[in-house]
Parts: structure tokens; sequence; C-alpha cells
């Protein structure tokens, strides 16, 4: 019996040997050969001279390229790296060519291509942007990739970057693969590619992730759609100039980007969260965009916050309605007015258009701005120092990048607490539009005496403050608090309660005040007298018939 126990004990222990061998065999196998990518990988990206030895990107290329000689342009490299990828490059299928070009300034700073403020005025002269430096395009008119290395010192991929140089790097390698791709004429197929070699890889304002083939290590390759890339390049350097199509640039480089224009869905969105407080405004910025025989789509995007009673009015204002879930800003306080705000982040998630103009519930429009869509991502009015406002914006829809968004919500600060402080910090270089489809509704200083002569020429007002459907029509209540009178303005009130004018009566009944609003306002009212604040609104004798007909 002993015998027949040892004798199973040492078939059990034969067994599991075998067992054991084939594990050890198999983890080696497997985990040894990755060792052996990761080695290789790193042989090829980390040790400075060695940058070129058996590229990783090559073979993808050369797939493509169907085993073509592949021409390569080098940006950012000096003459020892370049020497070392002619040595250990595949000469017999690789012509190597160094693209020169100087140097942007080095006492350009940002701001310089960011100001604040430029001067839009037709009748003088018009704004300048600084010099960046770009290669003669013409001598590289044949390249299949452009190979880059990006000044990424002291920089990482979750923010954005404000540097010059960068900038100059990737704008380098837009205008080579637009003049190679173009060069043989629209109708021919010219494939092209970036490399970018750096932890931070591209601006993701220029190379978008939906181009993105490949990522390993600190390579990136892109194969960009062409027609997108065009539209950056025939851009300005920043926000010195008003951008296309009011920028003054050459009648050549305007009619390129008109024959390549996409014919694509379109859509001015919006979105309601966390209460509904802007429902009025909503059925306002509607009503107001049909008047001006806009040819686009309205979409409204709401959380379950808002009503069915209150999305049966915004439908029959024009919006098509989708639900969403809100996303909760990191960096604001609990309860807070902007607590919810990266719930427009959503927007990126409308992949069945190809671009739209999101646009805050708290505007009007009065001139038909469908012209905006000609705009790439992201193009904006300005706010403050190189910021831009982010009440009405250019979106190009991506999955890639809403996933993008959101790893870096976590990461990225706001200056605000807000969407607005977030998308500045991700999305550094962005194009200017002009301050007419953004009139920020804001007087201080110098501009206050401005706040009742608003041009009638205006696009779009954005109704900053205490917004007119939460005031009484007889004047705006942003006077009765003197911390708020920055934002007061009769003449833009009045243009709104114009607009309110026009509506349906069947929509004027989402407009009216609750008992807790109307309180508010005479409260305010109360206190401004007490103050005898010197402008004297509180003075007037209000009519609205909203103050009679209160609703619950």
């Amino acid at each position: 019996m002993a015998h027949k126990t040892l004798h199973s004990n040492q078939k059990l222990f034969t067994l599991s040997l075998i067992l054991l061998s084939l594990s050890l065999l198999t983890f080696f196998i497997f985990f040894g050969s990755k060792n052996n990518i990761v080695n290789r990988f790193k042989v090829e990206t980390d040790q400075p001279n060695q940058l070129f030895t058996n590229p990783r990107w090559f073979d993808l290329v050369q797939e493509e390229s169907n085993g073509k000689k592949i021409k390569v342009g080098l940006v950012n490299f000096n003459d020892e790296e370049v020497s070392q990828y002619e040595v250990h490059g595949h000469s017999s299928l690789v012509d190597t060519v160094r693209v020169n070009f100087d140097c942007v300034s080095k006492v350009r700073e940002w701001k310089d291509f960011f100001p604040i403020w430029i001067n839009e005025d037709s009748n003088l002269h018009p704004p300048t942007c600084p010099e960046i430096p770009m290669p003669r395009l013409e001598e590289y008119w044949d390249l299949n990739v452009v190979v880059a290395k990006v000044p990424c010192d002291g920089w990482t991929t979750e923010a954005g970057m404000r540097d010059v140089f960068r900038l100059q790097v990737n704008l380098v390698v837009a205008n080579l693969l637009v003049r190679s791709g173009w060069a043989k004429g629209p109708d021919v197929k010219w494939e092209v590619y970036a490399v970018f070699i750096g932890h931070c890889g591209p601006m993701p304002e220029i190379f978008r992730c939906d181009d993105l083939l490949r990522k390993e290590g600190d390579h990136w390759v892109y194969k960009p759609e062409l027609k997108r890339l065009t539209q950056k390049v025939l851009m300005p350097p920043g926000t010195c100039q008003i951008a296309y199509p009011f920028g003054k640039t050459d009648n050549a480089r305007q009619n390129k980007l008109k024959n390549r224009q996409f014919n694509h869905r379109e859509a001015y969105v919006t979105v309601l969260h966390s209460s509904e407080a802007y429902v009025c405004g909503a059925i306002a910025l509607a009503q107001s965009i049909i008047q001006t025989n806009s040819t686009k789509d309205l979409l409204l995007l709401h959380d379950e916050h808002v009503s069915p009673r209150s999305l049966t009015g915004l439908r029959t204002a024009g919006w098509k309605t989708r639900q969403i879930e809100r996303i909760r800003s990191p960096f604001a306080e609990k309860g807070s007015y902007n607590e919810w705000n990266y719930s427009k982040l959503r927007i990126w998630l409308l992949t069945w258009y190809r671009k739209v103009v999101f646009i805050d519930s708290d505007f009007l429009v009065f001139k038909n701005m469908d012209w905006v869509f000609h705009y790439p991502q992201i193009s904006a009015a300005g706010n403050d120092r190189t910021l831009f406002n982010s009440g009405i914006m250019v979106i190009e829809p991506s999955l890639c990048t809403f996933e993008d968004l959101m790893l870096k919500s976590f990461k990225v600060g706001s200056y605000n607490g807000g969407d607005q402080g977030f998308l500045n910090e991700v999305f550094t270089w962005w194009h200017r539009l002009p301050k007419e489809v953004n009139f920020l509704k804001y007087f201080d200083g110098n501009h206050s005496l401005n706040r009742e002569k608003i041009p009638d020429d205006l696009s779009a007002i954005h109704y900053l403050g205490l917004k007119p459907w939460m005031c009484y029509r007889d004047y705006d209540c942003n006077w009765d608090i003197k911390e708020r009178q920055v934002f007061a303005s009769d003449k833009a009130h009045e243009k709104w309660w114009q607009v309110y004018d026009e509506m349906p009566e069947r929509l004027k009944q989402y407009c009216g005040l609750s008992p807790h609003m109307n309180w508010r306002i005479k409260k305010w009212r109360r206190i401004a007298k007490k103050l005898s604040l010197p402008d004297e609104h509180w003075k007037i004798g209000v009519t609205d018939p909203r103050q009679y007909n209160l609703v619950q």
C-alpha cells in the first residue's frame, strides 16, 4: 500500500515538473519576445545616437507605399542626428533631405501672437502678425514623410503648451505635408505622413488624434486628412489677425480654401443641465437663429433636470433634443454655478456632424452666422489676455478627442473652475473670430460709456450677468446690484425683448417669472433705492405684466 502511494506521488511530481517546464517555456517565449521588442524600441528612441536605427514607423509607411522608395524630410535635427540617419537608415529604400528654416526669434513670446485686442476696423490699417519663418516650400514638394523632433523640454502631454518654437515646428511640418500632398493636383492621390519624436507629441490643435496611425513610446505616426490640414495652414499664426474669411490674406490662398470646402451636416448646439434657469434663453436663441434664415440644424443637449413640459417648448422653438449625462467639473466648488459645466464636453460626441458651432443659451443672434462654419476647430472670440471665450466655439466632433479631454480633465486645472478655463489650457492655439459674433455684454472702466452705444450691425450678443428674462422688461436689473453694473446695458436689454416680442404666444409662457424670481428682483430694487445708486434705475415705474402673472 505504501509502495503504491509512493509510486503515485512520483507520478504527480513528474507531472508537476512537466507543467512547470511548459509554464516557464511559455513565459520566456512570450515575455522574452515582448522584452526584446521593448528593448529594440528603446534603442530606437532612448539613445540619441541611434534615433533612426530601423525606425518603427518605416515598416508602417513602407507597407502603405507598396514598397516604393520613400522621400523623407527631417525637421529640427542637428547635423549629427542627420548623419546617424544616413548611416543606419534604409539607404536603398529611403531618400532623406534635411529641411532648412530659420528659427523664430527668441525675443518673441506667446502673447505677441495672441494679443488681448486687435484693431478690427476695416477702414484702418489691418493688424499684422510677427513672423514665424517657414522653409522654402518649393524645395520640398515631393516628400512622402516628414519626421520632426518636437521640443518638449519641461512639458507634459496633459496641458497645452504656449511655446512659440514648438508652434513653429508643428506649422513647418503641416506646411510641408500640404505642399507635398497637393503638389500633383487635387485629383492625384499622394499619401503623406508625419512622424513626431518626443514625449509631448504634436499639437492636437493641428494634428488630430483621429489621424494618429500608431504611437509607440515617444514616436507618433500620423496620416493627416489634407483638406482639414490645409485649412490650418491658411490660418494666421496666431490671433494677431482675424482668421479666415476676414483676414487680409491674398485671394489665391482664400480660393484654395474655398475650393476644398466639404459638403457635410452642420449644427448649432447648446447645452442645458442641472436646472431650467436657461430654458427661456434657449427658446429665444433658437427663434433668433431661425429668424436669420439659417440652413443649419439646431441641436440641444440636456440632462434629466429639464422637464417634459420645457422640452415641449424647446422643440416647438426649433431645437432637436438629445438627453445626456452631465459631467462634473473636477476643479469647481460643490454647489457652485459652474459645478457641472464640463457637460459642454459632450459636444465632441456628436460625430454624425462634421462640424458644429457651440453657442451658449444666453446668446441672441441678429444676423446670419452660417459663415462661421468655414472656420476650423477651435475658432472663438477673444476673452482676456491669450484666452478665448467659450460662449461660442467652432468644434469638430471626435470620439478620440472627447476621450482625451476626459482623461485630461482630472489632471489639467481650470483658472475659473469651469469649462472655459480647462479648454484654454488644452487648446492653446486657436483662431480669432471677429468680436461681432460674440459681443460680450461687459462694460468696465473706459468702456462704460459704450453700454448704450451698442452697434446695430452685431451678429450676436452674449448676455453676461443677470439675464434679460430674469429681470423686468422695463430695464436691465444688473443696474440694481453695484457689483453687477459692469454687465448693465438698457440698449442690449431692449434688443433681447424685441426678439421676445416676435415669438409666438405659446413660447412666451416659458419666459414667465416665478414667485422667487419676482421676490429677488424687488429685493434688489429696495436695496438699490436704500443705497441711492446714482443711475436711479430703481426709480423707474415697472409695467412688466409678468409681475402679476407669476408661474410656479
